[in-house]
Formats: C-alpha cells, structure tokens, sequence
C-alpha cells in the first residue's frame, strides 16, 4: 500500500467515526441554525452576530464594501445585516468563521496551515472578481456571489485533515513533498465528506470534490469554473503555456481575455475581498 493510500484509509476511517472530523465554529453554526429558522428575523441575526465583535466589524466592512455596490454607507451592524440580507449573511458568515480552523500548534504545520487559508483567501478574491463582471454581463446568471464566497474559502477545506494527521505523525506524513502531494490528490475527496457530515447542500459537496479533477465539467457555467480561474491566476504558468490554460475559460465567455486582471473592476474587487477576509 503507498503512503497516500495509507494516509487516505487512516483520514477516511477517522472521519467515518468522527475521530478527525473537524468542528464547524460555533459562531457559524448559530448564524446558520438562525437563518435556516423560518421564525428567525433580520433582528434576531444582528443580535446572534453581534455577541462576536470581531464578526459584526468585518460585517459592516462587507456591507460597506465596492463588492457590495453601494455608495451610501452604513453605520450600524443592523444597518448591515439589512443590506447583505439574511441568506447572503449566513454563507458570508460562515466564510469568514472557517479562518478559525486554520490553527496549529506546530510551527511548520502552522505555516502550512497559513498557506492554505492564504491560497484560499486568494482563489476566492479572484473567483468573485471574475464572477461579478460575468454577473454583470450575463444577466440570466443563476450563480451567487455570497455561495461563491463559501465555496471559494471551503474548497481546500480537505487539506485540514491531512494537516492535522501530519502533525500527529510526523515522521511517516511529515515529508514536505509528500504532504503537498497528498493534499493535491486526496483534499478533495475528504473535503467532499466533511460537507457531507456538516449537512452543506450538495452544491458544496461536488465543488470541493471535484474543483481539482481536471476530467470533471460542467456543461454550464458554474462555480468550479471560477475556482479553476482563481487557482491559475495563483499559479506559477507563464507565457504560452498560461495563455493555453486561460483559454477555455475566454471560449466560454467566463473572461473576456487573458489580461482580464488588468480590467480595473476585477483588480479592485479582486484587491477589496482579499483584505476583507485576511
């Protein structure tokens, strides 16, 4: 058995029996469980959000923000819930809680772990830049900016796992190289069961499976696809061979050419989102 195949059986097994499955915080949990309440209310939403100031300042960044689209700004976090509205509340919330998963005590564990969150900070800063301007173009777009935001900053979510085995059992899976391997190839299919296990709609589940799976497509445009876009803007391609990667993505009408990054709006956006969720 290779190592990664006995990595895998060791995380699957483990997460099977809630062993190694990480906890979705607790703030999210209450903003969710408020939203999902039929009963629950814009009032009642400010009210569980406000008991975490850190969250309740960065709600008002958000509501406060280009990405938003809105020149009158608002004071209040009751000011800013009303304006992200509740559904769009419960994804963004729940995004910027996951940074709180990202923790080790270990210190090289702890710099990947950073580098994860980073990587993830950086795809979904670029997917939502590339996603508004879609919006904008494509007005019958189906897609939503606040479920790209938690899909974006979840899709890595698998390496926690293999992270935190890592730090258990350094010397079998704390090579370098084959720590990066082995989230590359098996991130996805854990990710995929701790949507699972934390009742995410099935939207989730199959992006965080599927987003690395080159043989995986959509007939239509979807949230993977700006995933992929934002994992190529961070990569280390260059010239022809990045002009070749980009270009199913300007076929589709996903960018409008390979310098879309220099389009003032996306670099903005793109700019605007990073620092919010950093």
């Amino acid at each position: 058995m290779s190592a990664e195949n006995a990595l895998l059986t060791i995380l699957v097994e483990k997460i099977r029996t809630d062993m190694l499955l990480p906890t979705l915080p607790e703030m999210a949990i209450r903003v969710r469980k408020t939203a999902d309440d039929p009963d629950s209310n814009l009032l009642m939403m400010t009210d569980v959000i406000a008991q975490d100031p850190a969250l309740a300042a960065r709600m008002i960044k958000v509501a406060n923000s280009a990405f938003m689209g809105r020149s009158i700004k608002v004071n209040s976090l009751n000011q800013a819930i009303t304006r992200i509205g509740l559904s769009q509340v419960k994804n963004i919330a729940t995004a910027m809680a996951m940074e709180q998963l990202f923790v080790s005590q270990h210190e090289q564990i702890k710099e990947r772990m950073a580098l994860v969150w980073r990587d993830s900070v950086n795809v979904t800063s670029i997917a939502l830049a590339c996603l508004k301007l879609y919006i904008a173009d494509n007005k019958h777009c189906n897609l939503n900016l606040d479920v790209m935001t938690l899909a974006g900053l979840m899709h890595l979510i698998g390496a926690l796992p293999i992270l935190t085995e890592a730090e258990r059992y350094q010397t079998v899976f704390g090579d370098p190289e084959f720590l990066e391997n082995a989230i590359s190839t098996l991130s996805g299919q854990i990710g995929s069961s701790i949507m699972r296990a934390w009742d995410f709609s099935d939207t989730y589940v199959q992006i965080v499976l599927n987003w690395n799976n080159a043989s995986y497509q959509t007939e239509q445009v979807s949230y993977i696809d700006f995933i992929r876009l934002g994992a190529l803007v961070q990569s280390p391609l260059e010239g022809t061979a990045r002009l070749q990667a980009l270009q199913p993505y300007i076929e589709r009408n996903i960018v409008p050419d390979a310098d879309f990054m220099d389009i003032a709006e996306v670099r903005v956006i793109s700019q605007e989102i990073k620092a919010l969720l950093s």
